[in-house]
């Protein structure tokens, strides 16, 4: 089976903030076709990102596919405040790595 990383075919993959407590993940794509691929691969789904993350699936607030877009979002909770002492990454905006490689069948 042949296998493309997801930067391969995302126009962006991105992480922020999303308030103090949450952090927002947005996977955004060129091309309807690669869109639909990845929703039809279910490489990202909410098991699967709490997996990735080695997290509990309750720490993900919300998973959306969101079809207007061409873009799939979620977003976890943080364990700590934004900005509080031990929180290793202020905005979130480091948190988007392991997603780069992820590897998406044909």
């Amino acid at each position: 089976m042949t296998t493309q990383k997801l930067s391969e075919l995302a126009k962006t993959i991105r992480s922020k903030n999303a308030g103090v407590n949450k952090i927002t993940f947005d996977i955004i794509f060129r091309e309807a076709a690669l869109y639909e691929r990845v929703k039809r691969t279910r490489v990202l789904t909410r098991e699967s990102m709490a997996a990735l993350y080695r997290i509990p699936a309750e720490r993900i607030s919300d998973f959306v596919e969101y079809d207007p877009g061409l873009a799939i979002k979620f977003t976890i909770y943080r364990l700590r405040p934004s900005g509080s002492a031990g929180d290793g990454d202020i905005f979130g905006a480091q948190q988007y790595a392991p997603l780069l490689d992820l590897p998406v069948p044909e």
